[in-house]
Parts: C-alpha cells; structure tokens; sequence
C-alpha cells in the first residue's frame, strides 16, 4: 500500500524538487539567514530616517513661517497705526507734516513709509524722492483700494529706489471716508533672509521665502543667494497648490531626489520651503546598505556558480539538444523534432513545445508564401481603375527602359488627364466619380491589349500608356486614339464644356541611352499634358523638342525623326 502512495506521490515530489526548485532552495539555504534580516534591520533604520527628517523639515518650515509672519504683523500694525493718525491730522490739513514728524522710520524690516492716494500717487514719504511716483497699477494697491483692508504685494522692483521689496498697504478709509488714502511701506528683503538664517543649520538643508510666482524673496542656502529670480523648481508650486503646509518628495531640476517641507505664511501668499537633498542625508545608511546588497550578490554568485557545476547535466545538455532543434528552426527546416528522452521531467512540456511549433510554423510558412503572392497583386494594382497603379507602373517603366536602352528601341509615353475630374466630383458624386474611373481604366486596359502598351493610374484622375517600340506618330495616333475613345464612352458631365468626360493626352517619346533617365521621358510627357490642358482640353499634344525646351505639336508630325524628344537637350 505504501509503495503504491510513494509511486503516485513521485511525479508531484519530481515536480516540487526539479532543477529550478532545487537551485532556489540551495541559494536560500546559503544566503537568506545570513543577509536578510541584516538588511531589513537597514532598511527599516534608513526609513526611521526619512521620517525623522520629514517631521524636522515641517517643524522648521512652519517656525520660520511663524517668524517672518512676526514680521509681516509689525509691518500691518505700523501701517495701521499710521493711517490713522494720517486721518485724523488731514483733517486739519496738516495730515504729511504730522506723519513725517511724529513717525520715524527706524525699525530694521522697513525700509520707507509713504501716504498715496487713492490713484497711487505718492503725496508724501520719509523718502522725499519717492514723492511723485505711482503705485496705482500696482495689484495688491488696487486691492487695499477695492477691499480696504490690509494687503501685501509679490516681490517688486521698487520705482524710487530701484531696489526689489516687498510693498504692503493699508486705507485711512478703514478709519475716515472724508480724506482718502492709502499707507504703503516697503519691507526690507534683506531682514527676512536674516531671520531665514536662524533656522537650523544642516548639510544641504536650503530654505526658500517665495511669493506666489514662485519668485525668491529670502533664502538660506550653501549657494550664493538668488533674491528676484524664479525658484529652480517651479512645478513644486503647482504640487503645493493652496494647502496651507504639508511635505513632499520630488526631483529635482539636476536630477537628485529631496524632501521639501512647506508652510504658508499666515496673512499672506508668501510660502516657506524647506528643502534638502535626500541622497546627502542618507549617505551613510545607504552605503550600509549598499555594502550588504553587495555582499548578497556574492553569496548569490557563489551559490549558483556551485549549483551550475552541479547540475550540468540535468540542465546544459538538454538546452543545447534543444537550442541545436532551434536553430534548424532559424535554417527553415520544419521537419525536426525534439526527443524526449533522458529529458528531465521540467523540459517534456518545452520538448512537445518546440514539436508542436513545427508543424504550425510549416503551416504558416505556406499561408504567408501565398498570402505575399497576394499582397504584391494587390500593392502593384490599383483596385478603382482595374490598372496597374503608380508603383506597378514606375516598376515598369524601369523594365521597359533598361530594355530599348539594350535593343536600341524606341519608348514612347502617353500621360492622361481626365477632364474637369474635380467638377465632375462636385456635381455627381464621388462613388460616381470612381465609375468614371473605372470606365476610363476600362477603356484603356483595351486599347493597351491593341497597341502592345502598358496602361496604368498614375494618379487621382491621370493615367499613362507607356508605348514600347513606338515612334512619335505611332505616339501621337494611339494619344487620338485614347482621346476619341474616351469621348465615345459618352459619359455625361455638365461642369464640362464638352458636356461629356473627355481627356487631355500629352504624348513624348525618345530613344533610351546612358545619359537619360525614365523620369525625363516621364517629365516630357506631362509637359505635353500640361500644353494640352492649356490648349482648352480634349487635345493630344506632342512633344516635339528636347525635355529642356518647350515645343509643342498638336497634330501628327511629318516624320519620327522630326519629332523624336532627345532627353539630352
């Protein structure tokens, strides 16, 4: 009873334990309780890291906000306090003089204090010159205008003194309606770096002020500073959009990776970034890490070096018996097949495998040998006119050269042009205008089995009858021919003044040699096309000079030798 267990237990046993379960199994042994806890426990301190910085970065982001908002509140505080007692002196006319003498401007984040009014002219300033200059087009003045609260500017180049600033404004009409004004004061951008500066000092740690164009206010950096210039990585600002604060990790513009911590400055579109580069914090850790990746790798190495020795041949052999099959695949020789035996138990499904490629490969070959036939049918015809199409027709053309250049023949060509085609489109249709086509395929198809020739679509509404042995009056006689023909068919078009489909033929010829090309004969008789056309169509016109000239016929000429186009003009 036993044996009989063992015997249907044995395939599933050769199964769980074939070559590639027992390679696996002997790199585990060796390597897995040696190195992975060491680089869980690596893993796991690096990300304790990564999260320590984050908290640090929000804490330093959101205190510096706080202190710069200190700033931004004196600021508020100072212009509301000089609104008002602008109010209340103007009422006695004495409203400049009181400011200018009983508020000094000495504390260190303002840089000047001035009275406008509501247009944005300045009418008073601790800084004389800056009497005169407007601010009226300024936004955040025309905000304190329209709101009259308190309102701060982006980053601005100040008009008096040519130096970047950040402007604020405050309405005396928040206090008096009768004496209109507004307080605007000009922060020093140089004291906010200083208080950017008192944040903590890390290795590779930058801390950005920014306004909401994402322009550099203030900035603590290892770089020298870059006040007045767009952040280099302004897609943060569309990744912050309107949070208040919160962290994030990104790339950077020069490829490394950082962590970013922000705060909104309470009050104001002004936002504090923190930001340093994630590779220079975790340097140690990773190379800790590195280092025993590395000497996994090792291990791993050594473990499949001695499984590879070992199992040579239960896995080399076998690959190469079947590689060998493979490759008279690749030599088109279907008629191989894969042995099965002495393969292991994991190769038979690939043996059978390979077997059953063969046969449909065979099969394939065969479908696509006929389905090629079929395709260079169809990509050498085209399938309105029932002609050869332009490619069928350049092939040709090609074929017919190079064999009047050897025999010393004559060629001859006959472009087509249908009359009026795209009228005819406009009025009747353009499943009629494909009948048309057709009719005309038809009609030439015949009268290229009568000449010998060899008719095709050009293209659109233009055909060729290519003409071997045929001098210029053959030429120009089957070009009457093709033209009566065509008028015969008594195709009704109304856009024509013919009333009928009719055809401009252009006709050329010459006597193939070295110093010619198919496409001049090519190019000869669509300028014969083109004289047609301009003699009032339903014409044949014959070429009658070099291809570099101009000389039209439309009748039969005298002789072939009058008439022969030199393609060497």
């Amino acid at each position: 009873m036993s044996r009989v267990h063992f015997r249907r237990l044995g395939p599933k046993l050769k199964g769980i334990l074939g070559i590639r379960g027992r390679l696996v199994l002997m790199a585990l042994i060796l390597v897995a309780p040696m190195m992975i806890d060491r680089v869980r426990v690596l893993e796991a301190t690096r990300s304790q890291q990564i999260a320590s910085a984050a908290n640090e970065l929000a804490v330093i982001a959101r205190n510096s906000a706080a202190a710069e908002r200190e700033v931004i509140s004196s600021v508020e505080a100072l212009l509301k306090s000089s609104a008002y007692i602008y109010s209340v002196a103007s009422q006695e006319g004495r409203g400049c003089a009181i400011l200018r003498a009983s508020l000094r401007v000495d504390l260190p984040w303002i840089k000047s204090l001035s009275a406008a009014d509501t247009n944005g002219v300045i009418k008073c300033s601790t800084i004389s010159d800056f009497v005169g200059n407007s601010v009226g087009d300024r936004p955040y003045f025309k905000t304190v205008v329209e709101t009259h609260e308190f309102a701060m500017s982006d980053y601005v180049m100040g008009r008096g003194s040519k130096v970047g600033v950040l402007a604020a404004g405050y309405p005396t009409m928040a206090f008096d309606e009768r004496f209109p004004a507004v307080m605007v004061a000009s922060i020093n951008l140089e004291w906010l770096g200083k208080i950017i500066a008192l944040t903590e000092n890390r290795p590779g740690l930058q801390a950005l002020l920014v306004d909401r164009r994402g322009t550099i206010v203030a900035e603590r950096s290892e770089q020298p500073p870059r006040i007045g210039q767009l952040m280099d990585d302004l897609p943060v600002l569309g990744m912050i959009g309107d949070r208040m604060s919160g962290s994030l990790t990104m790339m950077s513009a020069d490829g490394a990776k950082k962590m970013l911590a922000f705060h909104r400055v309470p009050g104001t579109d002004l936002r504090m970034i923190v930001r340093i580069d994630e590779a220079a914090m975790l340097a140690s850790i990773n190379n800790d890490i590195r280092n025993a990746y590395i000497q996994l790798a090792i291990l791993v190495l050594m473990a499949l070096g001695g499984a590879w020795l070992a199992s040579e041949s239960l896995i080399i052999r076998p690959i190469r018996a079947l590689t060998g099959m493979a490759r008279r695949f690749g030599q088109g020789d279907w008629t191989v097949r894969a042995t099965r035996k002495n393969l292991p138990a994991e190769f038979a499904p690939l043996a059978r495998a390979f077997d059953t490629m063969a046969v449909k490969l065979a099969e394939r070959e065969r479908d696509l040998v006929a389905s090629n036939d079929r395709l260079v049918v169809m990509a050498t015809n085209d399938l309105i006119s029932g002609l050869a199409n332009r490619r069928g027709f350049q092939s040709r053309l090609d074929f017919e050269w190079l064999k009047s250049e050897q025999n010393a023949e004559n060629l001859a060509l006959l472009m087509i042009d249908v009359d009026h085609f795209k009228a005819f489109n406009d009025t009747y249709g353009h499943p009629e205008g494909d009948a048309c086509l057709s009719r005309v395929g038809e009609a030439l198809a015949k009268i290229a089995d009568e000449t010998a020739g060899f008719a095709a679509r050009y293209g659109g509404e233009e055909f060729a009858l290519l003409l071997p042995r045929t001098d210029i009056t053959q030429a120009f006689m089957i070009g009457e021919m093709v033209r009566a023909r065509i008028a015969s068919l008594a195709i009704p078009h109304t856009g024509s003044n013919f009333q009928t489909v009719t055809v401009s033929v252009g006709v050329a010829f010459t006597l193939p040699n070295a110093t010619q090309m198919p496409n001049d004969l090519v190019e000869a008789a669509d300028a014969a096309l083109y004289a047609a056309k301009n003699r009032g169509r339903n014409a044949v016109v014959t070429h009658t000079s070099g291809l570099g000239t101009a000389a039209f016929a439309d009748e039969a000429p005298a002789t072939p030798r009058d008439t022969s186009i030199s393609l060497a003009s």
